[in-house]
């Protein structure tokens, strides 16, 4: 399955649809939080060796709702101690579900994807309470994540080694697989299933254990997902999941030598913290960090397709992914057409609650993501850049903002340079190929790339010469279980998804065995 893809505005909305539903939506926010407070899947305490615990000092922390800033519930604020011992519980876990054979491990895997999608759902209000994004979205979430774990059951079973043709008659070299280890996986709000599945089903699937320190923010969807392992069969200890204290819990993972691998999803800025604190003991470190996209349009791409995939690659999620379109590069043969026709389609774009029908754009995360994308656009302003849509924050308040198109965007100003993480359009205007191929690759990022074209030998040679892990050739939705995910240059290390997600989390053994001609 993959992302609700954001379609053009014509079928987004009818005419009729009006903008705000905020009384009825609050209505239906309060059924269904109480509706989910009585759910079997709905957990509030950490998971540490298949018990539901409380911080050792029973401090908490509060989950809100970022639509209206009401109060879900608390959360235990962990911290050292309480990693350490989760840590524990996914060593001692690993020394039999390492040895248990894969299709073991493959039925365990299915019947965790089976309740997931039985949930599907409990699962997407979850999302949408804590994290924001639209139902429809979050649901397609729901289809997203668990995609990774139906891939990783099936490729469990597909973990092959080698035999390496000997130069000595005597001698026999065979190539082994083994898991990791115990893993410590650090996942971001944004995708608060998605990201816990794309890092948890391929290290089950090896044989590996996890602890995985899930957002703040949106930790209830990692406690609803760790709960529905357990009712699949999933032995204590193999998944574990503390949160509160952040930096403390980071810590205890870098330093414990017992976990042998760091898999994270976030900023640049913490993946290199966790990048130079995985050397003390050695670690494996996989690191899924910022983006700066690039979604480039040529004078030959075909305008509807090249608006339907601007659409759905900035404002997914109310712009915060990390392959978010993050600068708009139009060249100027076409610019003026794709500025209105992108224009009318970000207009009727419907901002609110999440659980209102008809809404693509909820609210960003919190006020600090508001003020950076506020600080972001005043920088642009004040170097000449335009607004032409939106550009404040919305009517409805709270951290609610309008979907926004700038233009007249130089690469000196921050909306170019670096990732704003908002409903933020910066159009930029090139002239000629080598220009565009120069202006994307301006950064210190390589994540993601778009570009729109019918020109098929510019596809190749643009495609190759983007200095990013993942281009989209008119297409704006991109991700699947079924094809590597990862950054090159500062946006990371490794890869996730795929049958090359399941390397992250295997050594490779050699083994000679010598004076086999003796009978």
């Amino acid at each position: 399955m993959r992302f609700q893809q954001i379609t053009a505005a014509s079928k987004i909305l009818s005419s009729h649809l009006p903008r705000m539903r905020r009384p009825n939506a609050s209505r239906q926010v309060s059924s269904v939080a109480s509706a989910l407070k009585n759910s079997p899947i709905f957990r509030t305490k950490g998971l540490i060796g298949g018990k539901w615990v409380e911080a050792y000092d029973h401090h908490t922390l509060q989950v809100n709702n970022p639509a209206n800033g009401e109060l879900i519930t608390e959360i235990p604020f962990m911290g050292t101690l309480e990693t350490n011992d989760a840590i524990s519980a996914a060593s001692e876990a690993f020394k039999s579900w390492s040895k248990l054979t894969a299709a073991e491990r493959s039925k365990y895997l299915r019947n965790w994807y089976d309740l997931i999608m039985a949930h599907k759902e409990e699962l997407g209000q979850i999302i949408t309470l804590e994290q924001g994004k639209p139902l429809k979205e979050a649901l397609g979430e729901v289809n997203y994540g668990a995609s990774f774990i139906e891939f990783f059951a099936e490729e469990a079973k597909r973990v092959y080694g080698d035999i390496i043709p000997t130069p000595l008659g005597d001698r026999r070299l065979l190539v082994l697989k083994q898991p990791v280890g115990v893993v410590g996986a650090v996942t971001p709000w944004n995708f608060p299933l998605a990201m816990i599945t794309r890092k948890v089903g391929p290290a089950l699937a090896c044989g590996c254990t996890v602890v995985v320190k899930p957002s703040e923010l949106t930790p209830l969807t990692a406690l609803a997902a760790a709960e529905l392992a357990l009712q699949a069969g999933i032995p204590p200890g193999v998944l574990n999941v503390v949160m509160g204290n952040a930096p403390k819990i980071g810590d205890a993972l870098l330093a414990s030598p017992q976990v042998r691998k760091i898999t994270f999803t976030g900023s640049t800025a913490v993946g290199k913290k966790l990048m130079a604190g995985a050397a003390d003991t050695v670690k494996r470190v996989s690191l899924e960090l910022g983006g700066n996209a690039p979604c480039i349009v040529f004078d030959d791409a075909d305008l509807d397709v090249a608006v339907k995939g601007a659409l759905a690659a900035k404002f997914r999620n109310s712009g915060q992914t990390c392959v978010c379109a993050n600068r708009i590069i139009v060249q100027e043969g076409i610019y003026e057409k794709f500025a209105e026709a992108f224009s009318k389609a970000v207009q009727n774009l419907q901002v609110g609650d999440g659980f209102a029908e008809g809404v693509t754009q909820g609210p960003l995360i919190n006020e600090s993501a508001v003020q950076k994308v506020e600080s972001f656009l005043q920088d642009a302003l004040s170097k000449g850049a335009k607004v032409i849509l939106g550009g404040k924050r919305h009517s409805l308040g709270m951290t609610f903002y309008e979907p926004t198109i700038v233009t007249g965007v130089g690469c000196d100003m921050l909306l170019a340079s670096e990732e704003v993480f908002g409903p933020v359009a910066p159009l930029l205007r090139f002239k000629t190929e080598e220009e565009a191929i120069q202006i994307a690759n301006n950064t210190k990022a390589g994540l993601a790339a778009y570009l729109f074209t019918k020109n098929v030998q510019r596809t190749w040679r643009v495609s190759e010469a983007l200095e990013y892990g993942l281009v989209g050739v008119n297409e704006g939705i991109i991700s699947t279980e079924v094809a590597p995910f990862g950054g090159i240059k500062q946006s990371g290390l490794g890869r996730e998804g795929s049958k090359y997600g399941l390397d992250e989390y295997l050594e490779v053994k050699y083994v000679c065995l010598g004076d086999m001609n003796r009978t």
